[in-house]
């Protein structure tokens, strides 16, 4: 910790790149465990609202914007660096929480799109929670909804 407060990383901004990097890494092995386990048919738990299954989604969260692969990648590159310059400033914890669930959530589906296709930011983004009536999701999507939350109800608080 203190190696890393030496190279200038404050703690707000280290612990919003430790949680980023939970995030990234839940979702990775989370994406990679769906490939290999519903890649031949779903799996329902609870017929009618969850099931887990293995798609292929060319657009944003929650299957939105389809095709729109390379401009998303571009999107989440460009909200990983404000969202990472804006931890420079002094911020409430519920923000660096949010901030920290943002730019993991952001990083896990740009990889997705780096490494799955052909040409860079064209990748597909694997989704595997099937959870009716919400479109097919993975975990990154879910700590950028959960992110978006938060700094819906903390933006109330100070109201």
């Amino acid at each position: 910790m203190r190696h890393l407060r030496a190279s200038g990383l404050k703690r707000p901004q280290l612990t919003a790149y430790l949680i980023a990097a939970g995030v990234v890494g839940l979702d990775l092995v989370t994406k990679r465990w769906a490939a290999q386990e519903f890649a031949d048919g779903p799996l329902t738990l609870i017929p009618g609202i969850l099931t887990l299954r293995f798609v292929e989604n060319p657009g944003a969260a929650f299957s939105m914007f389809e095709n729109a692969g390379p401009f998303l990648g571009l999107a989440a590159v460009v909200a990983v660096a404000v969202v990472g310059a804006s931890l420079t400033k002094p911020r409430p914890g519920h923000e660096v929480v949010a901030f920290g669930l943002i730019i993991g959530g952001a990083l896990g589906n740009l990889i997705d799109r780096i490494a799955r296709g052909p040409g860079i930011l064209d990748g597909k983004v694997i989704d595997w929670i099937d959870l009716r009536p919400i479109p097919t999701f993975n975990a990154a999507d879910s700590a950028i909804t959960v992110a978006v939350t938060i700094l819906i109800i903390g933006s109330w608080k100070r109201s």
